[in-house]
């Protein structure tokens, strides 16, 4: 049996890491803003939800607090907000507001390595700790995203996986980061990869794909660690 800490969880990705990764006996904990619809869910899988702002600096003790000392097997953190119009045609970077600027680097890197490090005592109490970090291909070289922040956030997960890997070598924790491209988030887990690779003809990696990996990944045993993964969709050329 395994216990989980997903962050992000409620929809998208992080809701079908919720769904897919767990065996029945499994525990997970949820942490997002909003109630996730899959505290529902029956099936043998004790899912708890943690009522997170990631915003605020408060955040990682309240969530520490919330585990009060138990073991963590399996950390995803699959959290990453974008400026506003920034997939936008018309996106303007030297539109951005400063105060969203600062905003997104502290959700998107700040709250990454404050939560970790609150939890690290909670994953070495595992024999064998995995932590996932779900980045972006937009945080790679040469894949003409002009959305400074969110690009320099993601490149930035990337020093901080790089990083916390060293640091927590010694106690036998495996530190992933995983880069997938556009993904078919919109299309919730239970509908299935077939209805995502219809809806946009292949062009969205399908949510059940990074389920698949991340299930691999943190099935694998102490002595092995999956340093970085890139999953680009196969018609994004520039990835």
């Amino acid at each position: 049996m395994k216990t989980y800490i997903i962050f992000g969880a409620s929809k998208g990705l992080g809701d079908a890491f919720v769904r897919g990764l767990p065996e029945a006996g499994d525990t997970v904990w949820i942490v997002s803003r909003s109630k996730p619809d899959s505290l529902a869910v029956q099936d043998g899988v004790d899912r708890k939800w943690i009522s997170a702002d990631l915003s605020q600096s408060w955040a990682a003790g309240m969530i520490a607090a919330a585990l009060d000392g138990g073991p963590v097997d399996v950390l995803i953190y699959n959290v990453g907000i974008w400026e506003k119009e920034g997939f936008e045609e018309h996106y303007d970077f030297e539109k951005d507001d400063p105060a969203d600027i600062a905003n997104l680097i502290h959700v998107n890197m700040a709250s990454t390595i404050t939560c970790i490090q609150a939890l690290l005592p909670n994953v070495r109490l595992s024999g064998n700790g995995k932590i996932a970090l779900i980045g972006s291909t937009a945080g790679l070289e040469n894949t003409g995203n002009t959305q400074v922040s969110f690009v320099a956030s993601k490149f930035g997960l990337r020093g901080i996986a790089s990083a916390l890997r060293e640091h927590v070598r010694k106690d036998g924790i495996a530190v992933t980061c995983i880069n997938p491209g556009e993904l078919a988030a919109e299309i919730p887990f239970v509908d299935g990869a077939d209805k995502a690779l219809e809806e946009y003809g292949g062009t969205r990696i399908p949510v059940q794909d990074m389920v698949s990996i991340v299930k691999c990944v943190t099935s694998l045993s102490r002595a092995a660690c999956v340093k970085e993964i890139h999953v680009p969709a196969m018609s994004d050329s520039n990835a």
